[in-house]
């Protein structure tokens, strides 16, 4: 989870009042999250002779975006304490009533395809302001937008720059400016070279460095603002005496460019001329013929099931009990005007992170206060916490694996070795071999086995993919151990209370009637990843219907050579779901 360092008095002087250690950490307990430090009584480091004043480092939720600044923090614990109600956030026109634009070229598909922005209008800096305002970008960039990956942040002092404004895609040498806190001028190419040693910078030049435009925002007078996602240029910087700030943000996730400026701008609204107010601008698209305005701070509105909350907390609220709790965590909220088991909630610009109802009752649980909640244990006789059925069958093949002798002979994994693969398995056979591989070094024979689920395409499904769970054997020694696949194999069934019989038998019981509950046989199969003439594949007929469930035999030479193993090996792979 992410740490924010806050100036201690400035955070207990925005709250209203006075904590001891004690007290704010069972406030920030409460709300959810958690005081990592407090260095009031610590050797605090002297900058420019000046004694660091005492920190609070914060804990915050991966989830809670909003919370990643000095103002988010201060502003959800306001809301929190009953301090201040939730704010309403608003687009506001400039007073001309003509939005600035920021024209996209279609070269942009190329590189970073997404751009959104917006304009804060009389914001009132200070250098603990600015401070927070340059860290919450960075935050948003290692975080949410893996590092600048999906999503960069150029911020510009609007007063050095005019608008139209317009997002290109030009060749690195055609792009000449000169970057944030330099003096010499420099193209896309030498700016890449010049950069390249720097630890802050250096990291992000792969982003673009390899493709053949490079992204760019020009102002009216053709004065680059930024080379996305490297760095800004030094003709727009912003400082403390910046009043007006223009905001442009390109993204390779179209979600996250709009999560990104949503955050940024709510939290600074907070220091404009008329708090909490933001100026839009327009986007315009002309090769695909879109044009939208930019931000969108409208509300979400979903509802949530009173009956829901209640379930999952244990207690019994009304739903007008429920929506109070929620102006706490700074919903807005209220009882269906149609049904009394709902409630039609809004949820804020800043909560990207509510997706279902779920998340509606966690903030409930926290308003209420998780301390408080009751506790109770399941009665008697209660089903809670039961294993699913495939998995009680799959524990109870996996005690039925191990040979007599396993304890003494079996290979222990100490350090095992992974790979990612691009395709999702659909045998364990590979990997049972990929472990033997890794370890052929310990004693013969060696014997591993494996419970676990493959999957399938399924187009028929809504996923397009299942999942089929498995139970698979190898045996790798000086001989084949065929007999040992198969007496595993006859072992398994024994214990599923499967019976043996040949194809034909089970076919006279059945013109007779006397079909048994499970019954199973084998017959030989051509499969080219066996020995020819050492493999069979696995029947069972349930209640009359008749299924191929697996197969074992002795490994082809041609699969030991891949896996670089010189003596032989039998497997044995069967599909358990069968059994349920």
């Amino acid at each position: 989870m992410p740490t924010i360092t806050v100036d201690k008095a400035a955070l207990f002087k925005a709250l209203g009042q006075e904590y001891t250690t004690k007290q704010f950490d069972e406030l920030c307990f409460d709300f959810g999250i958690e005081l990592d430090e407090d260095t009031t009584d610590q050797q605090r480091p002297i900058v420019d002779g000046v004694q660091e004043p005492p920190q609070l480092k914060i804990e915050i939720p991966a989830n809670r975006y909003d919370m990643l600044c000095f103002e988010g923090i201060q502003l959800m614990l306001n809301i929190f304490n009953h301090k201040i109600q939730a704010p309403m956030y608003s687009l506001k026109p400039p007073v001309s009533g003509q939005l600035e634009t920021l024209t996209v070229s279609p070269e942009c598909e190329k590189v970073r395809p997404y751009v959104s922005g917006a304009i804060l209008r009389g914001v009132t800096f200070d250098a603990a302001r600015y401070a927070s305002f340059i860290d919450l970008q960075d935050k948003l960039h290692a975080n949410l937008a893996r590092q600048r990956t999906l999503v960069s942040v150029g911020t510009h002092d609007l007063d050095t720059i005019k608008g139209p404004f317009t997002y290109e895609a030009l060749k690195p040498t055609d792009i000449k400016f000169i970057p944030l806190n330099q003096t010499r001028e420099m193209n896309g190419a030498e700016l890449m070279t010049f950069y390249e040693s720097d630890r802050h910078l250096g990291r992000y030049l792969h982003i673009i460095r390899d493709s053949p435009v490079y992204p760019v925002i020009y102002d009216a007078d053709r004065t680059v603002c930024s080379l996305p996602p490297i760095i800004n240029g030094n003709h727009s910087k912003i400082t403390t005496s910046t009043k007006n700030v223009f905001i442009e943000i390109t993204a390779t996730d179209r979600t996250k460019v709009e999560i990104v400026c949503n955050i940024l701008v709510c939290m600074f609204s907070q220091y404009t001329s008329e708090p909490f107010t933001v100026e839009p601008i327009k986007i315009i698209s002309p090769h695909n013929g879109q044009t939208r305005v930019v931000p969108d701070l409208a509300p979400r509105e979903t509802q949530a099931e009173v009956d829901y909350i209640n379930s999952c907390t244990g207690v019994t609220l009304s739903a007008s009990e429920i929506c109070e709790l929620l102006t706490r965590m700074s919903y807005v909220a209220k009882p269906s005007s149609t049904n009394d088991n709902l409630l039609e909630v809004s949820i804020p610009p800043t909560r990207a992170d509510v997706l279902h109802q779920a998340d509606i009752m966690e903030d409930v649980c926290i308003a209420y206060g998780f301390n408080d909640l009751p506790r109770a244990f399941p009665s008697v006789g209660t089903t809670i916490a039961q294993p699913l059925p495939i998995n009680k069958l799959s524990d109870i093949i996996r005690l039925e694996a191990p040979w007599p002798d396993g304890p003494n002979t079996a290979v222990r994994l100490a350090n095992p070795k992974t790979a990612e693969y691009q395709v999702v398995r659909t045998s364990l056979l590979p990997g049972l071999l990929k472990t033997i591989r890794e370890n052929k070094h310990h004693s013969l024979p060696m014997k591993v086995f494996e419970v676990s689920d493959v999957a399938f395409k399924a187009p028929e499904l809504e996923r397009k993919a299942r999942n089929e769970r498995h139970f698979a054997a190898a045996w790798y020694g000086k001989t084949s151990g065929f007999e040992v696949v198969h007496g595993l194999m006859d072992r398994i069934m024994s214990m599923l209370k499967t019976a043996f019989t040949t194809r034909e038998e089970g076919l006279e019981l059945a013109e007779n009637n006397k079909v048994q509950n499970m019954e199973y046989w084998i017959q030989e199969v051509e499969d080219a990843t066996f020995f020819e003439g050492h493999s069979a594949s696995i029947h069972v007929r349930v209640g009359g219907k008749e299924s191929v469930v697996g197969v074992f035999g002795i490994l082809h030479p041609s699969v030991l050579e891949k896996f670089e193993l010189r003596y032989p090996v039998s497997t044995l792979e069967v599909n358990v779901e069968v059994f349920l």
